[in-house]
């Protein structure tokens, strides 16, 4: 290709391309087709009507459904609050209910009742549907969370081109702590949005803010790190890492049990799901799995301290020979017999427009990682 200009227009292709692919893999692959895969539910009663009703349920659903028995209306509420099952239909000839906390899951509560409403309907009697677990007024489909995360998401991973490339003449030292400081505020924003402005939390705005910070925090920590390496490619690889795997296995809109293996696997630990879940158990469900969540933001923030940390021993003999080079220079000049004052201005402009051209490259590269970023 014998135009660099065109060569390196395609090149920046390369990047747009690939996040179309990613988004597309990822964003059509967890949400365009929902189905139970082991929904856990629960029919209520110890007679061995319940029984045989509960394994009729489960072997006309096959692999969709998980069922179990319980023997009491208290006991299924229970599961329902520790989000171990997401419905629970209590049997009756006259008045058959079904239990659901939409506050969970809002699309796993509307499986849960095309599943049982159809049950209700053959015995020729109204199937009532009483929420355990409702979410605020003012976020009623409880998906108000997926969008903060969003939000947090993308105020985090745009800020490491700016951290990783603009700052990438700073030490380590000094980026990281401007990782830390960007997290702060970027969880305030997120605590300023779920509070003051949407009315999301109701309560416990100080925990919501304090798992946006552990989140926010491990999403910078792991950027700054890996733009010690990957450079240009460290927006692709934020975008796949916090995008295209994370926002599909957070369980903001479809629960584990309405996707495929391979989302359902990845909300078990991914920090997305982590800060969803936690804030989820924090604001509806009196705390109840909430270390767990934490735990997991704790780790992802740990994992992204190890990798700035190799980072920074990683840049440290180039710095240091970079420093020697500097001082090396300033001696040498220092030693070298001053130009004639015809050859001065020429040598100056020379440097100059040198110092420039390097300048106004480094300047291009770092537009071009910011754009990428923050465009999409």
């Amino acid at each position: 290709m014998r135009s660099p200009a065109l060569r390196h227009v395609l090149t920046h292709l390369i990047t747009p391309l690939l996040m179309c692919l990613g988004m597309g893999l990822a964003y059509m692959g967890a949400f365009v087709t929902p189905e139970p895969h082991h929904l856990p539910v629960a029919v209520v009663g110890s007679a061995p009507q319940a029984k045989v009703f509960a394994q009729t349920v489960k072997d006309t659903a096959g692999d969709k459904l998980d069922v179990r028995t319980v023997a009491t209306r208290t006991d299924a509420v229970d599961l329902l609050k520790s989000r171990a099952v997401t419905g629970a239909y209590v049997p009756s000839a006259k008045a058959p209910e079904l239990l659901v906390a939409s506050a969970a899951s809002d699309m796993g509560a509307t499986a849960v009742e095309k599943v049982f409403t159809p049950v209700a309907a053959e015995e020729g009697v109204p199937l009532k549907i009483t929420d355990v677990a409702e979410p605020v007024a003012d976020d009623p489909t409880g998906q108000g969370l997926f969008f903060l995360l969003i939000a947090l998401s993308i105020g985090s991973y745009a800020s490491v081109a700016a951290l990783g490339a603009a700052g990438a003449a700073l030490s380590m030292r000094i980026r990281a702590l401007l990782a830390l400081g960007v997290s702060a505020v970027v969880s305030g924003i997120g605590a300023l949005l779920a509070g003051p402005v949407f009315h999301l939390a109701h309560h416990g705005l100080a925990g919501v803010w304090g798992m946006a910070w552990l989140y926010s925090a491990g999403i910078l920590f792991i950027g700054v790190g890996l733009h010690t390496f990957l450079k240009r490619w460290t927006t692709l690889t934020m975008m796949v890492l916090f995008v295209m795997l994370n926002f599909t296995s957070s369980g903001g809109l479809f629960r584990p049990e309405l996707q495929n293996g391979f989302f359902g696997t990845l909300h078990a630990f991914w920090n997305g799901a982590g800060f969803v879940e936690g804030v989820r158990s924090l604001l509806y469900f009196g705390d109840d799995g909430l270390s767990r969540n934490v735990a997991t933001l704790v780790v992802w923030l740990l994992a992204g301290l190890v990798v700035t940390g190799i980072a920074a021993l990683y840049e440290r003999p180039r710095r240091a020979r970079h420093a020697a080079g500097h001082t090396g220079t300033a001696t040498g000049v220092a030693a070298v017999p001053a130009p004639a004052p015809a050859e001065q201005p020429a040598a100056e402009r020379a440097r100059a427009e040198a110092e420039e051209a390097e300048r106004a490259r480094v300047e291009a590269e770092v537009e071009e990682e910011v754009e990428e970023t923050v465009g999409v």
